[in-house]
């Protein structure tokens, strides 16, 4: 599900991919259902390319979302992108006890939670990885 949810550099929320053109992605707003041209200039990617760094390794964006539904039951982040950072940063440590403390920075925290709190207003709850079945060949 992740894999066509996309976060587009300078643009705010998140899109759902529509289709592909030859130069372009065609792209639905989130919150608004307004669908928009992406071209291949801009920074896109995609929610399920995304991990947070840990002090041991990197966790996928999936994951964490799925702890913040876990600690929220299903609703939204009882945070806002509006608190300060040691409530941020107190907030993540609940739902990724061993994540980074250098490497993420506060900005990143705000995009997680807006990104999370944006998903779950629009229906999307499902953050299960899915992996697709590979063809088996028959003899």
């Amino acid at each position: 599900m992740l894999k066509t949810i996309l976060a587009i550099a300078g643009k705010p929320g998140l899109y759902k991919l529509i289709s592909q053109g030859k130069n372009m992605l065609v792209v639905e707003a989130l919150q608004t259902g307004k669908r928009t041209p992406a071209y291949n200039h801009e920074k896109i990617i995609s929610l399920g390319d995304i991990a947070m760094f840990t002090d041991s390794d990197e966790v996928p964006l999936n994951e964490v979302f799925q702890s913040i539904q876990k600690l929220e039951n299903g609703a939204k982040a009882s945070v806002s992108t509006k608190d300060d950072d040691a409530t941020l940063r107190e907030y993540l440590a609940k739902v990724l006890p061993d994540f980074d403390r250098e490497r993420v920075y506060t900005s990143d925290i705000k995009k997680l939670i807006s990104w999370y709190n944006i998903l779950i207003e629009n229906g999307y709850t499902d953050f299960t990885e899915v992996e697709e079945e590979q063809p088996t060949e028959e003899e």
